[in-house]
């Protein structure tokens, strides 16, 4: 059974939703973690709806933090807890996204995924394995679970950007290439890279403006 997500949004500054733009945060983060992003994008993306779903599970010994599945080298759980959270997790957010486009009368090719850290885990295994391609993911400081999984699971094959701090020390910089050349041997043609100079784990204007420009190109503005 999948679980209801709590999501922020901010309606389009058009009225008029013709895209969406989906946030899926980090861990030990929330939703209106990333949602104040749409106050930048906003301008340049009037059509746009921006929803960013909280995570449904909260972290132990770390009030108001939530994850979308444990991980194992953070929080001590097994192996087996971070599978059985990470694909509990890959239901909800597919749910999700089935509802907000026959709420708001979507087609998949309206529709972005943009994902931060832990966030980016769950939208580079999500978007491959749906039927319908989604505009495009958006992948900032996370990596790619999984990678020997890929080229027998995937079912569609949207334009995904990579975005990275090639000072992060969280996740290490060397997930990017990792991720594009695993894409790329599942027969992604249509993958992107970008290093964040002197950033760390997060986002920076570069980036964003990076990212903008990907997704105005791929839902059609």
């Amino acid at each position: 059974m999948t679980r209801v997500l709590n999501a922020g949004r901010k309606g389009p500054k058009s009225g008029t939703t013709r895209s969406a733009v989906v946030f899926l945060h980090g861990y030990g983060a929330n939703g209106a973690d990333l949602l104040g992003l749409a106050d930048v994008l906003a301008d340049h993306l009037p059509d746009t709806l921006f929803v960013a779903p909280d995570a449904p599970e909260s972290i132990p010994m770390m009030p108001g933090g939530l994850q979308w599945f444990p991980i194992p080298w953070i929080d001590g759980s097994s192996q087996e807890e971070a599978e059985r959270g990470m694909m509990a997790a890959v239901d909800d957010i597919n749910a999700f996204l089935d509802a907000l486009m026959v709420d708001e009368d979507l087609l998949p090719e309206q529709v972005v995924l943009f994902g931060f850290s832990q966030g980016t885990m769950l939208a580079l295994h999500v978007a491959p394995r749906r039927e319908d391609a989604v505009a495009g993911v958006v992948a900032f400081s996370g990596r790619l679970l999984s990678p020997e999984l890929l080229r027998d699971e995937v079912v569609s094959r949207p334009p995904v950007l990579l975005v990275h701090g090639d000072a992060d020390d969280l996740v290490p910089p060397s997930s990017m290439p990792e991720a594009a050349e695993a894409l790329q041997a599942a027969g992604w043609t249509d993958v992107y890279a970008h290093v964040m100079q002197g950033t760390g784990h997060g986002i920076d204007p570069d980036g964003l403006s990076v990212a903008l420009a990907f997704m105005r190109d791929k839902m059609g503005f």
